[in-house]
């Protein structure tokens, strides 16, 4: 599941209201459309101010709906890269594909179902499918590259279905670099500073003095992991997990790592020095069923951050699902976006730092005119 925080001191907030509340009136924004006819999903495009029940396997989201395949998420990768309407594409796969990770505007790759993983070179317009061997009954949750040959895999399953590969030859060589051995854990997301320095956040276990802590592992040579030492991580509540849904329930920046939580909490976790020491702080967000908290969180620097998420079970339900924060995540300010509904993942524009996205069911019917926040884009909504 995610962890999240927040909720502003006032007096700090006064000056970035002030100025969200000057541009809020300029804005007038309108959807990009990822599909054409009966759509799934809508991308909504603003500009922003600046400066488990434990043993349940709350990332085990097998129910949640799940008609996307890589072509929403090469089109919202592509739009917030180039600043053009999403472009369909069709995968060479009949997987639920549920990871992705774009390169550059020519190279993506994609991770899905039954040991399934997708690359192009070509921006799209071919897509290679593959299976790792001996991998059919693995999930593919997380995909990170960083070329087109050099890629991991994360997957997400109880116990020994939880794994990271490796591959630096485009796929023609899998390397296994570590297997979960503890029946109870299970991933939930992986995300990298670079090619050798990166951070698996797993479901929370029992630590060895009892209390239930999140799994974190970390590599800093890209080839083995090890476990963080939980001491100074916070206990988790009861019923709090994190979402394996789209591979944004943590962000690193800098020194910094920030991971979000769901279910019984909806919590950010904050660790300014690599996973030495954390600190937790709560959000606004809606949890309390397993189904709901934060999905995803992202920050475009060191300050500035966005979580979003809701409940996949009522995706209409009007929040609050959106919040932002200008302090690091110390505090956290809902969005005034209103009605709201189940966001499944935001990001910040790669190229246009004053821009964010945000992706959410068709079916929301979200007003547009009446937007009156910065949103974040998601690039693997679930």
């Amino acid at each position: 599941m995610e962890s999240r925080e927040g909720s502003k001191e006032l007096a700090k907030d006064e000056g970035v209201a002030n100025s969200e509340d000057i541009a809020a009136r300029r804005l007038h924004p309108q959807p990009d459309k990822a599909f054409q006819g009966d759509s799934v999903f809508s991308i909504l495009v603003f500009p922003t101010t600046r400066r488990k029940r434990h043993r349940q396997f709350f990332c085990d989201n097998s129910l949640m709906p799940r008609p996307l395949t890589v072509l929403l998420f090469w089109a919202a990768c592509v739009l917030a890269q180039a600043q053009t309407a999403p472009e369909i594409q069709k995968a060479n796969s009949t997987e639920d594909l549920r990871g992705v990770s774009a390169v550059s505007r020519k190279i993506a790759w994609a991770s899905g179902t039954h040991g399934t993983y997708l690359r192009t070179t070509d921006g799209g317009r071919h897509w290679l499918a593959a299976q790792v061997p001996d991998a059919a009954a693995l999930d593919f949750r997380a995909v990170v590259a960083f070329s087109a040959a050099d890629a991991f895999l994360m997957s997400a399953g109880p116990g020994d279905q939880s794994r990271i590969y490796h591959t630096a030859d485009a796929g023609q060589h899998w390397s296994l670099q570590f297997t979960n051995q503890d029946p109870k854990g299970f991933f939930d997301s992986m995300v990298f500073w670079d090619t050798t320095h990166g951070i698996v956040l797993g479901d929370p276990i029992p630590d060895s003095t009892g209390p239930l802590k999140f799994e974190l592992l970390t590599t800093d040579d890209g080839h083995s992991w090890k476990p963080l030492a939980p001491r100074t991580l916070p206990p988790a509540l009861e019923g709090e997990g994190a979402f394996a849904a789209s591979n944004s329930c943590v962000a690193v920046q800098g020194d910094n790592i920030w991971f979000a939580t769901g279910g019984g909490a909806a919590r950010v976790f904050h660790s300014a020095d690599r996973g030495q020491s954390w600190q937790v702080r709560e959000t606004p967000i809606i949890h309390g069923p397993d189904s709901a908290g934060i999905f995803s969180i992202a920050f475009d620097d060191a300050t500035h951050g966005v979580i979003a998420g809701g409940d996949y079970k009522q995706p209409k339900q009007d929040g609050p699902n959106l919040a932002f924060t200008a302090d690091g995540g110390e505090t956290w300010k809902l969005s005034s976006l209103r009605p709201q509904a189940y966001f499944s993942a935001v990001t910040f524009d790669r190229a246009y730092k004053d821009r964010i996205f945000i992706v959410a069911s068709d079916s929301t019917k979200i007003p547009i005119d009446d937007c009156r926040a910065p949103a974040c884009s998601c690039l693997t909504p679930i």
